[in-house]
Order: C-alpha cells, then structure tokens, then sequence
C-alpha cells in the first residue's frame, strides 16, 4: 500500500479477525507505526483532512451568526424565568470531554499496539462526527430561535418589565451578546458535542474489546456504557443550570449519537462484526499486501518455468550439435 514500509503478509494475516486480547505474538511483531506508514496514510486521506479543516471554519461562523429572533411575549415569560446560573461544564470544557478525551485513549491504544491505521482513522472519525454534529446543531439553533430558560433576566437584568403597546412583545434591555446566547436554546450544544465524541468512543472501545461476542461479560457492558454516562450527565448539568429545557437536551443527544455511529461505521465495520477491533483501511492494507504477494509469487513462478525450458532448449540444442560432431 502507499501507506510505506515493507510487511510480511504470512504474519500480518495471523491477526486478521482476531480480537485485541487474542492476537497471537507475532502479530503483535509486525507494526504499523507513524514513521513507516504515517505519511503514506495522511497523504491519501488529504482531502477528508481539508474537508475537516473548512468544516470546522464554518462551524466557528455558524457560531457567531445570529439567531432567529421569534417572537417573545409577555404571556410567554412565565416558562422562561429561571434564575441565570454559571454553567457546571463550560464551553470550553466541551471539545475536552468530546474530542482530547476520546483521542487520549486513541493514543493509549497505538502506544500498545502500534497501529496507526486504527490511530488515524479513530482521529479522523470522531473529529468528523464532532464537527459535523456541531454544524448541525448551530444550523438548527440559529433557524429556531427557542429562548433559553433563563432568558426573562437575560432580556430585563434589572427586573423592569417593557413590551410593545401593539404586539406585546418584549423589548429587552439587556446585554447584546447574552441575550443573543438566550434565543439558542434547541438544541442543545454541549449533548449533542458530548453524545457525538463520548458516543464514537463508546462503540469504539465495544469494537476493541469484543463486547457483543455473545459470552456475556457485564464488565465489557459497563466500560461501553461509561463514556455514555459521562455524555448524559453533561445533558442533565444543562438543564439543572437552566440553560436548556429538556425536549433541548434530548434532541442534542439524539443528533449526536446518531452522528456517532454514521461518522463510526464509515470507518470501522460494527462492533459485533467479528473484524470490528479494527478500521476498514487495515483489512484493506491486507487484502492489497496479499494481491501484490500472489502476483509476485505468480511471475517468479512463470519465471523459473520460462528457464528450466530455455535451460531445456539450451541441452537439446548441444546434444544434437554433438551427435552431428560424431557422426561426421
């Protein structure tokens, strides 16, 4: 493969099926590590990288644009007067717990087993599924324009009530950026961003430790399950800080999972496949290592026949010029 370095296929294919806890030593022998296959991998997948780097510009674009300003009335207030309180998870504890925590077990798993396809691809993967998840969810926020929970004191900090003669819709007073924030309210950013990156990992380490190979551990169940706590109590901090109402937090969580297994299954098969430990582009490395062998193996033998007849050519040709020698 373009991907670099020489590999035996006979060693390679030993481990070609077999779970991260069953591999036999000499798979473990033969590494595809970040100098002999990185650059190779990284060049091929340049456009997915490029692709990521415009997403992410758009997410941050998505984020500064403004809402949709529905309208707000008087009689509406009473469901949207909660008390402004500091958020339990900040914003920027968000891409920690959805991206630099799934990637630091990513990292934990090539340092053990020296593969960097299984590294980049799970890179690639959940980055994907952040970012795409996010993009999706700005999008939606921003056309919907739901008011926060707390948006009463966001739109009148000083508790002084105005609204429009005509409308009766509100007319707020109240910090620009803040009450900007206050109308972003479904869905939720921080579920959805968690259920997106805590989801990959889920189902990444539920591939890797065979968790649906049918033999019934509960200890695998509890570590496919613990990253989608974390994901879950981050929704139910939204919610007790009153940032968001739940219909907000549900829906987060369901665009981020959903995200998480699209973005997964695009680059590794299903956890209860029997080759789900690894990414799609190593099965493939294999399949390629095996042609180029059975081509070579093919020439070298089409080679040696050519030979032996031309060796056999050769032989005949000096018998018969000895027995015309003798018989002059």
């Amino acid at each position: 493969m373009r991907g670099g370095g020489n590999t035996n296929c006979a060693q390679t294919t030993e481990g070609l099926g077999t779970p991260v806890s069953g591999q036999p030593d000499r798979m473990q022998q033969v590494q595809h590590t970040v100098q002999t296959h990185g650059y190779g991998l990284a060049r091929k997948h340049t456009y997915d990288w490029v692709v990521l780097i415009l997403l992410a510009a758009f997410v941050v674009v998505l984020h500064y644009a403004p809402p949709f300003n529905r309208f707000v009335g008087k009689d509406m207030m009473t469901d949207i007067r909660y008390p402004v309180k500091q958020s339990t998870v900040p914003a920027w504890a968000v891409p920690v717990i959805s991206m630099l925590c799934p990637v630091l077990v990513f990292i934990a798993l090539y340092v053990a087993r020296r593969d960097v396809y299984d590294l980049h691809h799970a890179i690639l993967g959940v980055v994907f599924a952040v970012l795409i998840t996010a993009a999706f969810t700005d999008v939606i926020k921003n056309a919907v324009g739901r008011p926060r929970p707390d948006f009463f004191w966001r739109c009148f900090p000083d508790g002084r009530q105005v609204y429009d003669q005509v409308t009766g819709g509100v007319i707020c007073h109240g910090e620009k950026g803040f009450l900007t924030d206050g109308r972003k309210s479904f869905p939720s950013g921080h579920t959805s961003w968690s259920f997106a990156g805590l989801g990959f990992l889920s189902l990444y380490l539920s591939g890797k430790i065979k968790a649906f190979d049918r033999k019934g551990h509960v200890a695998k169940l509890c570590i496919v399950i613990l990253p989608l706590l974390l994901a879950s109590l981050v929704g139910i901090s939204r919610i007790d800080n009153y940032r968001h109402h739940w219909e907000d937090v549900f829906v987060g969580g369901l665009i981020g999972y959903i995200m998480a297994v699209l973005c997964y299954l695009h680059f590794f098969p299903p956890p209860y496949h029997h080759q789900g430990w690894g990414p799609y582009a190593y099965f493939h490395m294999l399949e390629e290592l095996e042609a180029g062998n059975s081509n070579n193996a093919q020439n070298q033998q089409s080679a040696g026949q050519h030979h032996i007849g031309l060796t056999g050519q050769h032989h005949n040709g000096r018998s018969r010029n000895d027995l015309e020698s003798g018989s002059v």
